[in-house]
């Protein structure tokens, strides 16, 4: 059964650079590992090859920021290696204030062996190793980042470690066979099956997807969303894709805050999560359609009709008439008066939409 489920992992989740985009070599002056074919690699780098529990060899970078407190575990997408995520690295250990360590599944890059959803496992499981043994760096302090297909291992990873400070799932898929069919339920040969792990995760996780992702649906990260049970308010971007929601100036800027959120509270799971958060469905940067709120002003409008209504009495029959025939006219003049203003309205809510 594994090897049917790895089969079907190499067929549709894998896609190496090839070649790749990077070469690693070991610079003569100090004798340690560096990158090559990369630009602006500072000194605050260092470059690793970790040896994982199968044997392979996956090769690692580790960003160091003075200023931070927390570690980002970054785990890419399936068709990208270490090479053309550094630059997005380095600016998400700049802009976050984080330490940042980002690696090459088995097969990518430089790192040995072939991609395998088992590999993945091992091979993120050796660079967590390696935060805590070369870095001294605590579960409490470590952030696990999953983009597309490195969702697998990144919740694989957190479903095991109960102190992790937060997760977060960027256009994340609720399994590998839901990426190509609309099943219901998971089976056997299914790889990734995130949607039975989150709800083992008990840190904070925030959910970022694209609302036009046309590679994993948007409703991949709505279901996941929907099972979190520390939930953090998600960010759905209007308009973004499966690969350019790092483009989108509210991308850095909800991270920073769901980062400068997780590092303030005290304990995993708390002080962190917005009061509105339980009832968000999308952030503010996709917009719901407002609700209309002329039924609201036609039941407020009714009971003060009802509220004006008056006692008529058998002696006052023509008075009541007339009373009526006035109330009438005023009500049209209601009608005219809200339908005004639910045009304007209705403009004010275009331009925000715009």
């Amino acid at each position: 059964m594994g090897g049917v489920t790895s089969s079907m992992a190499a067929k549709f989740a894998f896609f190496p650079p090839n070649p790749p985009s990077y070469g690693v070599e070991v610079a003569s002056e100090t004798g340690k590992l560096r990158l090559t074919g990369v630009e602006n690699v500072k000194e605050n780098v260092e470059v690793l090859k970790l040896k994982t529990k199968r044997g392979n060899q996956v090769v690692a970078a580790y960003i160091k920021n003075p200023t931070a407190s927390l570690t980002l575990l970054y785990s890419h997408g399936n068709a990208a290696d270490l090479g053309q995520m550094f630059e997005l690295f380095s600016e998400l250990s700049l802009h976050l204030r984080v330490n940042l360590i980002g690696y090459d599944y088995s097969g990518y890059g430089r790192s040995s062996g072939k991609p395998s959803e088992q590999n993945t496992y091992y091979d993120i499981e050796a660079v967590y190793r390696c935060l805590e043994e070369q870095y001294n760096v605590k579960e409490q302090d470590v952030i696990l980042y999953g983009q597309s297909v490195g969702s697998g291992p990144t919740l694989e990873l957190a479903s095991r470690l109960p102190n992790l400070r937060a997760v977060v799932l960027h256009s994340a898929i609720a399994s590998g066979l839901r990426v190509m069919y609309p099943v219901k339920r998971t089976y056997w040969f299914d790889i990734y099956k995130n949607v039975d792990k989150i709800s083992s995760v008990k840190c904070p996780v925030l959910v970022i997807h694209g609302t036009s992702d046309d590679v994993v649906k948007w409703s991949h990260g709505k279901q996941l969303f929907d099972l979190c049970k520390e939930k953090y308010e998600p960010l759905w971007i209007k308009g973004g894709n499966h690969c350019d929601l790092e483009l989108y100036p509210q991308y850095i800027k909800h991270l920073k805050k769901f980062v400068s959120a997780v590092e303030k509270s005290p304990h995993q799971g708390q002080a962190c999560v917005p009061p509105q958060t339980e009832k968000a469905r999308s952030s503010t940067d996709v917009r719901e359609p407002a609700r209309p709120s002329t039924d609201q002003r036609e039941k407020s409008r009714t009971s003060m009709d009802q509220r004006e209504m008056p006692k008529l009495s058998v002696e006052s029959k023509d008075k009541a008439r007339a009373s009526v025939d006035k109330r009438e006219r005023t009500r049209k003049s209601v009608d005219g008066n809200a339908t005004e203003q639910q045009i304007q309205t209705e403009k004010a809510r275009n331009s925000i939409d715009r």
